[in-house]
């Protein structure tokens, strides 16, 4: 029997641990919205490293011009203190009045990247430069986008993160920021979409082949297709057999041309059924599931789908792929 650690928050950094504590609570308390016009109560303001380095430049050089009377110390002091409170007011006039509208991302696969994409509005005459987004709980600087938005227009910009498990996740929370013009001061906000994303389960690898087809009511009696026992539904190409029976998936795959057999596919249903995925866990099921999923669609076959609780007659084509996708991430 493995025992872990009664205490792991022992080896936790105790101040990483509040400020994320806090930062969970911050967020909990913001609204939920796909569209956002930065207002001056959420754009946020502090110094940077470097602007808390010129305030101390500033101090020695104002110190040094009062003890020795110097002119020029003064005039170089008040410039550079001036030229720091302009770039303070732009800097936070360069996100200020701001419009983000986020668009809802499409369905991924677990463990792949799922992009948010999000449409930055200028009302502003002049160009909004050095604009930076990235989801709250990046950590890398690569993961940052960046991207100027011109007057009077739009900019487009994709953020990606890689959600792990099936299921609807929120997306995650957003950040802004700026350090235009001088990377001073550290402008951002934070912003919370109320969208949503569908996560399928991963398909699995290498599966197994389809599983065989089933009779349809009133066809037993009826011989199972012969061969390896996966229900393709397909036959070799006959000479006569109209272009519209020909599967050119499977053609393009093979370089064998072949056609739809009608009759067994009047006689038969493939069904991906939950109870034939093998004596595996449920993810690992609904994983094995998936890829039949799409494997049947590839081939064009007509299929149906048995989870727990839930049915999907058969049929085909991209809607219904969908349709099977969507059962499996929410069942």
């Amino acid at each position: 029997m493995l025992w872990s650690d009664p205490m792991p928050t022992l080896t936790l950094n105790p101040f990483s641990f509040v400020r994320r504590r806090f930062r969970q609570w911050w967020h909990a308390r913001l609204p939920l919205s796909d569209s956002i016009t930065l207002t001056q109560r959420t754009v946020y303001i502090l110094p940077t490293r470097p602007g808390f380095m010129l305030g101390v430049t500033l101090i020695v050089l104002l110190v040094g011009s009062i003890n020795y009377q110097l002119n020029l110390g003064y005039l170089l002091t008040f410039l550079l203190a001036g030229s720091g409170v302009v770039g303070m007011h732009v800097a936070h006039g360069t996100l200020r009045g701001l419009c983000m509208n986020l668009l809802a991302p499409d369905p991924q696969f677990a463990g792949t990247s799922a992009t948010v994409t999000i449409v930055l509005t200028n009302e502003r005459s002049s160009t909004r430069h050095g604009i930076g987004l990235a989801m709250v709980d990046a950590t890398h600087e690569d993961r940052w986008v960046w991207t100027d938005v011109p007057a009077l227009g739009q900019s487009t910009v994709h953020v990606a993160f890689k959600p792990q498990r099936r299921g609807l996740h929120r997306v995650p929370a957003l950040t802004a920021e700026t350090r235009f013009p001088l990377g001073t001061f550290r402008v951002w906000t934070v912003w919370r979409p109320a969208a949503q994303v569908l996560v399928y389960p991963a398909p699995e690898p290498f599966p197994p082949q389809l599983p065989p087809g089933e009779p349809r009511a009133g066809g037993a009696g009826s011989a199972r297709p012969q061969g390896s026992g996966e229900f393709e539904g397909v036959r070799a190409y006959r000479r006569g057999d109209p272009l519209k029976l020909v599967v050119w998936k499977k053609a393009a795959k093979s370089d064998e041309l072949v056609s739809r057999d009608t009759q067994q596919t009047q006689r038969y249903e493939l069904w991906l059924d939950y109870a034939q995925a093998g004596h595996l866990d449920i993810e690992h099921k609904l994983s094995r599931l998936a890829a039949w999923v799409l494997q049947a669609d590839r081939l064009g076959l007509d299929y149906g789908l048995r989870v727990p609780g839930q049915e999907v007659k058969p049929a085909s084509g991209e809607v219904h792929k969908r349709r099977c996708l969507e059962v499996l991430a929410t069942c």
